[in-house]
């Protein structure tokens, strides 16, 4: 204890020095709770520390990244603060027992002071009353048990709420659990502290509280993980062979349509590297060896009926289209692994990481952005297709700064029966409009609402029901039908936002008046309604 006690000592000293206001209850009263304040700053510098950390790690959770975490985590959160509460408690009880536990004999005669008949002298205040241990077990009568009740059980839970939400900014856009390994040493650290004296506790925990909620600031401010860090981290890091041909191929069943028939790739399309990898299959960069051109292979693995007629269904939605800003598709073949959509290959990035690694667009990219993209989704639902789950990584920015909706793996034509099982929503919930998720049929007000959370996300870099911890979250806010909350306020664009993503549809405008304001906004501004919608992105 006597080194916990000189620790605590020189910390106790210095917060005697910078705050000792002379009134009541009096300066070492004070000094203890500048003291609790200083070591509350701990969590969040070390919840500020796996911010940074995870800027780079993002959610690859190896025990090199754990263990780290959990190590950052208890020295911050519960060695440290253990080590100089329990200093503090000590310090003052030797002063109480007639020793200097490391004081100067003036800070001694200060301690030894009486301020106000409510604390007395502030040694037997401090260090010569009961433990928190005691005072529990045997609570007085009347006010002051209140008092004890709310200061050793209500400010640590009010401080505990704080340092999960320490632990939640720390570990954005990841799992939950991880964050436990920041608040669980805290609830570790108000047992282990139960023996220290009631009055110090008290007062060290009110300086905890402001400091835990003072640390939130900082801890706001620092980004999180890119989308693109995040994706990065979730992909498997062993790499995948490629795959052998099996001895026999999948023969799927035929569907023979105009639009998209089926023919057999054999080994026309070469292969270069894999794209992208998700529930539904597999998406490979490829070599069209016959004309000489860079595809996209979407393959659906272990392709069921379902799964074929979704994939021609695709195919004939996308084959129906024809816009400059849509993806285009080419072919529909038989793989040896599986059903393959051959599509046309757009260079870029996804919209999605456009704005997480440059920040929001500006009102003028945005506008176009948006009336580019409402002429795609116009000229699809001229041709009676729906699109369903347009979102931000389902818009291409391609080099030039040309926005293109990729990805129709939901779409379907109007009137087409769903492909899902009965009951099951498709689409992804942030960007799911109010009565999609309420079990309503998908129409073109859907969409364009859909359109509409893609663009506020682009002007605020937040979907506009705000971000939930998990999809099912977020989908029960989008049954729900919350209103948006995370309005682009300061933009052009704000009013006609906020009627584009009205709950009710009847109030929603079309996507032909949402292309007549915005193009006479552009006007407005002396700029053209073709342009870039972002920085040119270099090649590459």
């Amino acid at each position: 204890m006597d080194v916990f006690a000189e620790l605590a000592a020189g910390l106790l000293t210095w917060a005697y020095q910078v705050f000792s206001p002379g009134v009541c209850p009096g300066d070492w009263v004070f000094a203890t709770s500048v003291a609790g304040a200083l070591i509350g700053l701990l969590p969040p510098l070390g919840a500020f520390v796996i911010a940074v950390v995870r800027k780079f790690t993002a959610n690859r959770y190896t025990p090199a990244t754990v263990g780290t975490f959990a190590t950052i985590s208890a020295i911050c959160v519960l060695i440290v603060p253990w080590t100089l509460l329990l200093g503090i408690s000590a310090t003052y009880r030797a002063v109480f027992a007639g020793e200097s536990a490391g004081l100067e004999s003036g800070q001694v005669a200060a301690l030894r002071t009486t301020y106000c008949g409510v604390v007395g002298d502030q040694a037997v205040y401090l260090g010569g009353g009961p433990t928190v241990y005691e005072t529990l077990l045997s609570p007085a009568d009347g006010l002051l048990f209140l008092v004890h009740l709310g200061g050793l059980i209500g400010l640590p839970l009010l401080i505990l709420l704080l340092i999960m939400a320490q632990a939640r900014l720390a570990f954005r856009r990841g799992p939950v659990w991880p964050g436990r390994l920041f608040w669980i040493p805290f609830l570790a650290l108000v047992v282990t502290t139960v023996g220290i004296s009631a009055n110090t506790a008290i007062h060290a925990w009110l300086g905890f509280l402001a400091a835990s909620l003072l640390g939130l600031v900082p801890l706001s401010m620092i980004r999180p993980p890119s989308w693109k860090a995040v994706r990065r981290s979730e992909r498997p890091r062993t790499r995948e062979p490629e795959p052998e041909p099996p001895r026999q191929r999948y023969q799927p069943t035929r569907v023979a349509t105009a639009a998209a028939p089926m023919t057999g790739g054999g080994r026309r399309y070469r292969r270069v590297r894999k794209l992208g990898h998700g529930g539904f299959g597999t998406v490979w960069l490829a070599h069209d060896t016959e004309l000489g051109r860079t595809v996209a292979l979407k393959i659906a693995h272990q392709p069921d009926q379902e799964t074929v007629e979704r994939m021609q269904r695709e195919a004939r939605a996308l084959a129906a289209v024809n816009h400059p800003n849509c993806v285009r598709v080419y072919d529909i073949i038989s793989e040896h692994d599986g059903l393959a959509l051959v599509m046309e290959y757009l260079e870029g990035k996804a919209l999605a990481f456009a704005v997480d690694d440059d920040g929001p667009l500006g009102d003028l990219h945005a506008a176009r952005l948006w009336s580019t993209l409402a002429g795609a989704l116009l000229a699809a639902h001229a041709k009676g297709v729906l699109h369903r789950d347009v979102k931000p990584s389902n818009v291409i920015i391609d080099p030039a700064g040309t926005p293109h909706l990729i990805d129709f793996g939901i779409a379907r034509a109007t009137g087409d029966a769903s492909m899902t099982a009965t009951g099951m929503m498709i689409g992804t919930p942030d960007y799911t409009a109010p009565e999609i998720a309420a079990g309503g049929r998908a129409d073109a007000a859907a969409d364009a609402w859909q359109l509409a959370a893609t663009v506020n996300y682009a002007l605020t870099g937040k979907p506009p029901r705000g971000e939930r911890e998990t999809a099912m979250a977020a989908l029960s806010a989008a049954a729900r039908a919350e209103p948006a909350t995370e309005l682009p306020t300061h933009s052009a664009h704000a009013a006609l936002l906020a009627r584009a993503l009205d709950t009710d549809p009847a109030n929603r405008p079309t996507l032909r008046q949402v292309i007549q304001e915005l193009d006479a906004w552009i006007a407005g501004t002396g700029q053209t309604v073709q342009g870039p919608v972002t920085s040119v992105l270099p090649k590459g």
